[in-house]
């Protein structure tokens, strides 16, 4: 089937200041809620990072194959990583150094709306040679990341990311705190990009890569302190990809999900869609060059991604156990006067393509953010409707202050992970999986689940709430709430 027209063809084109380092079964509502020991004390100061949008070289592939075209904010492939302390302030300014506009929106971050970086919605898109500063205070520590919000299948397709790590202040002492990014790349033979979307993918499960990568290397070799406690940060930066990924070698526990922490559990089972991030800890084998495996389980067979090997001399350390992070200060609905809204995932009725007239001269977007033709919907909603002509209203409008439980409702054979911006979900529960209670701001739908969650409307705006298959959003998987 052909691919979609223009940017959703063959993609085939061809300074950072950073602070810190680069680098089931069962069904009902799960009702335990974890203990957590209380935040600690804030850090003060300002972080300062300039990120430059650009097209950039980057190997991917071994030779004889030449380097990709990716598209970063930085040299450091394939992406910055912004360290600091909770409590501190991050003042990033984007530099647009691309042929189009674009944004910043700083995923899983509880932030004020108009830094929330969606184009038209929240904020005037960075036009090609312009500048734009984000300004705010993280207010939980854990594991970000920050992308695009336009044309993204094209934009976090060839790279355009980067991690935003918000440390404790007064949680556990790790002998290493490693963040992988797990990402598939769409290569031909010579390293040039191939077809990064289609009509096939786009209304299915995805146009899925052909080249598995951490941290941008193929099967890289990381080393790790022997015998050490070992923190990784496991983000799912693609587009399309789900994954479970699990160590074989060493025993892990989870300590957090979407950087927001869990009772420490084991690492068996947790599956992970596109934007969806867990923590965890294992310790380390004693014994200098002993390989664990990092193998992505969710396929019918684990599928290798990297090898951590111990190095140096073993670490003292006692007996291992996973110890939890400190608490997030996050709203808490008030479960017993919430009102409850269902949202549906579905297909839509009839799909649509729009003509080229149709998409230019928009008041409110423009055929960056929209797309040519839509497959999927919320509530029967495509984004947007009337004929892209203006910006849809909102599929709600909550009250601020108020508590609301929403009802996930997948109705279509594939998966879906649902987004919501500026919010951390409190998760109910599933009519098909057991769950722990738990906080996230993506969670991941399985063919006709139905998962419960609940938020207090304390952060006013306008929040996207999407799927966060990149086509899936793209062709209509996608609209906002309003808090007013």
């Amino acid at each position: 089937m052909a691919s979609l027209p223009n940017r959703r063809s063959i993609l085939a084109g061809g300074a950072a200041s950073l602070a810190g380092g680069v680098l089931a079964a069962g069904a009902g509502w799960a009702v335990a809620a974890p203990a957590f020991p209380p935040p600690g004390p804030l850090a003060t100061g300002t972080v300062g990072v300039t990120l430059v949008a650009k097209q950039r070289e980057a190997r991917i592939l071994p030779e004889p194959a030449g380097p990709s075209p990716v598209i970063t904010y930085s040299d450091d492939f394939p992406g910055p990583v912004i360290r600091m302390k909770r409590g501190q302030r991050l003042r990033a300014t984007l530099v647009n150094g691309l042929d189009e506009h674009t944004s910043i929106h700083w995923h899983g971050i509880r932030l004020p709306n108009a830094q929330d970086g969606v184009p038209w919605l929240t904020q005037k898109p960075v036009q090609p040679g312009e500048s734009f500063t984000y300004d705010f205070v993280p207010p939980d520590s854990g594991s970000f990341f920050f992308h695009s919000h336009c044309d993204t299948v094209k934009l976090l397709g060839r790279g355009l990311a980067g991690l935003l790590i918000v440390e404790d202040t007064n949680g556990p002492v790790f002998d290493a705190d490693l963040p992988l990014m797990v990402k598939d790349w769409q290569l031909e033979a010579d390293g040039r990009f191939g077809t990064l979307t289609s009509d096939r993918g786009a209304a299915r499960a995805g146009t899925f890569g052909n080249v598995a990568t951490v941290n941008g290397r193929i099967d890289p070799v990381i080393e790790v302190p022997a015998n050490g406690d070992v923190r990784l940060r496991l983000y799912n930066v693609d587009s399309t990809r789900v994954v479970d990924l699990r160590l074989d070698g060493a025993e892990a526990f989870i300590l957090a999900v979407d950087g927001l922490p869990l009772a420490p559990r084991p690492l068996d089972g947790w599956v992970m869609g596109p934007a969806m991030r867990i923590d965890v800890v294992f310790r380390a084998p004693a014994e200098p060059g002993r390989d664990i495996r990092l193998v992505n389980a969710y396929a019918a067979e684990p599928r290798p991604l990297a090898t951590l090997r111990t190095a140096g001399a073993p670490r003292p350390n006692g007996r291992f156990t996973p110890r939890p992070l400190p608490a997030h200060d996050i709203p808490q609905p008030d479960l017993k006067r919430a009102e409850t809204h269902r949202f549906d995932f579905s297909s839509t009725a009839v799909a649509q393509s729009f003509a080229p007239a149709v998409l230019a001269g928009l008041p409110y977007a423009d055929s960056l953010c929209l797309s040519e033709k839509t497959f999927w919907a919320i509530d029967q909603k495509s984004w947007p409707q009337d004929g892209h002509e203006r910006l849809p209203p909102p599929l709600v409008t909550l009250t601020r202050g108020k508590s609301y439980v929403f009802e996930l409702v997948n109705l279509t054979p594939h998966l879906h992970p649902i987004h919501i911006h500026g919010y951390a979900f409190l998760v109910l529960g599933s009519d098909k999986r057991d769950l722990p209670r738990h906080h996230a701001d993506t969670v991941l739908l399985e063919p006709k689940e139905r998962m419960r969650v609940a938020i207090k409307a304390d952060n006013p705006g306008d929040w996207m709430f999407h799927c966060h298959i990149i086509e899936h959003q793209e062709t209509g998987m996608m609209g906002y709430l309003r808090v007013a």
